[in-house]
C-alpha cells in the first residue's frame, strides 16, 4: 500500500485508509480503531503523499520526512509522544529536519507528524514509504 491511499480527514483524528471509491465521496477505514466509514467530496481530505513540511530552502515530502523519523528510531515507535510538550517536540523535529522553517511548521504539524509516523509504524505501514518511492521511479523510466 502507498501513501497515495492514506488520508487525514479534518475533523476526524488519526489516519485512514481508502477501501474503496464511492460515486459520493470514499469509504475509509480508521488506523486507530479499523472502522469504516464514509466521507464525502465535500470534506476536508489531505493524502499523505501530496503534504510537504516547510524547511528553510524548499518544501520537503512528507514521506521524506517520515523515512527520516524510521532511520532514527530505527523503524520502531518515537521515543517521543505526539502530547509530549512544545519544546520536546521541536527538539525531536530538529535532530529529524535541522533546517525546518520554525515561523511556518508549527508545534501542532509536529505533532501530526509524530502521530501518523507511530499510527504507520503500528499498522506495519512504513514500508509504503519505500513503495511509494519505487512506484515513482518506475514512471519517471516510462
Amino acid at each position: 500500500m502507498s501513501l497515495d491511499k492514506i488520508l487525514s480527514i479534518s475533523g476526524k483524528p488519526g489516519l485512514y485508509q481508502i477501501v474503496t471509491q464511492t460515486r459520493t465521496g470514499a469509504v475509509v477505514e480508521s488506523l486507530i480503531d479499523k472502522k469504516r466509514i464514509t466521507v464525502g467530496a465535500h470534506s476536508n481530505i489531505s493524502i499523505l503523499s501530496e503534504i510537504a513540511i516547510y524547511t528553510l530552502t524548499e518544501e520537503v515530502p512528507l514521506r521524506d520526512v517520515l523515512k527520516k523519523v524510521k532511520e532514527k528510531e530505527g523503524g520502531k515507535p518515537t521515543a517521543i509522544s505526539h502530547k509530549d510538550g512544545k519544546d520536546t517536540l521541536e527538539e525531536f523535529f530538529f535532530e529529524v529536519l535541522p533546517d525546518y522553517d520554525e515561523d511556518r511548521v508549527y508545534p501542532s504539524d509536529i505533532k501530526k507528524v509524530v502521530q501518523w509516523y507511530n499510527l504507520l509504524q503500528k499498522n506495519n505501514l512504513l514500508d509504503a514509504l519505500e513503495e511509494s518511492k519505487n512506484d515513482e521511479d518506475t514512471s519517471e523510466e516510462e
